[in-house]
């Protein structure tokens, strides 16, 4: 997928989903053990900076290798704290792909009530028209905390 976002948006900052990670942890964890790992992994997400995150990961990696090194191996993804390195007023937005699986659960919904189509191109179609309501839907709306980092988030570019 990172490839393919590459190719076309050649700037994009690929970021792991903190709630999957999360959700792989535990079930890397036995069932004893899972609170005590995911509140340590909540820390990583939710601190103040990236220096922060990391430190969290360091003491993670220290605590938890010797039983569960599969675990350790998710920490060390630089994916993981991609979302650091934007303005702290919309990282809770972008730790996490909810937008888009919401919008996915809706196109399966979708697409289910069609039962089928009759040709790869008539799917396609019915794709586009979808994204096209979606993008309508949001169009003049600006998400929580990206209006006052606007001019930052252009510098970016």
């Amino acid at each position: 997928i990172e490839e393919s976002i590459h190719s076309v948006y050649p700037n994009a900052q690929f970021q792991q989903c903190c709630v999957h990670v999360s959700r792989n942890i535990a079930h890397k964890v036995r069932v004893r053990g899972r609170k005590e790992i995911c509140e340590d992994f909540k820390l990583v997400y939710q601190a103040n900076s990236k220096e922060e995150a990391l430190d969290h990961i360091d003491f993670m990696t220290r605590k938890w290798k010797k039983q569960y090194p599969r675990v350790v191996n998710l920490l060390l993804n630089p994916a993981l704290l991609t979302f650091y390195n934007f303005p702290h007023a919309i990282r809770r937005t972008i730790y996490s792909t909810n937008l888009i699986e919401g919008f996915n659960k809706q196109l399966k919904r979708y697409t289910r009530r069609k039962e089928q189509f009759p040709n790869e191109e008539s799917l396609e179609r019915f794709f586009i028209s979808q994204f096209n309501q979606y993008n309508q839907k949001f169009l003049g709306r600006i998400h929580k905390g990206f209006k006052e980092i606007q001019d930052t988030l252009e510098s970016m570019i």
